[in-house]
């Protein structure tokens, strides 16, 4: 089994389109809009998406929800950190070696949590 697809929610589309555009313009995934709700961007064997929910309630972060991004090297955990603190997102914890892996945390515009790693 391997996971398919991560979605994230939004409450304003074009930032977050931005944000993820920025984020991701070096690795390789390809964006797809089919609606004016809903932003993927497509990688090998997965997907990412920002949503604005279904239910037309205000986006959320969740509680202990978080989606993690393998980026191949510690200077891309670096480099990609620093980028999301500039697109404005915050920092939940600074590039550094934690267990096995090198690692650092952000939250996007609308706070939902991230972890890139390598």
């Amino acid at each position: 089994m391997q996971m398919n697809y991560f979605v994230v929610g939004t409450n304003d589309m074009a930032a977050a389109t931005h944000f993820y555009d920025q984020l991701f313009d070096q690795s390789g995934v390809e964006r797809v809009s089919p609606t004016d709700r809903m932003t993927y961007w497509l990688g090998p064997g997965f997907a990412f998406a920002a949503a604005i929910p279904f239910d037309e309630h205000p986006a959320t972060n969740g509680n202990g929800t978080m989606v993690g991004f393998s980026v191949g090297s510690a200077e891309e955990v670096e480099r990609l950190h620093a980028l999301a603190i500039e697109l404005g997102g915050t920092s939940e914890g600074e590039p550094n070696q934690r267990g096995p892996r090198f690692s650092a945390y952000v939250r996007d515009l609308d706070s939902n949590k991230i972890c890139l790693s390598a």
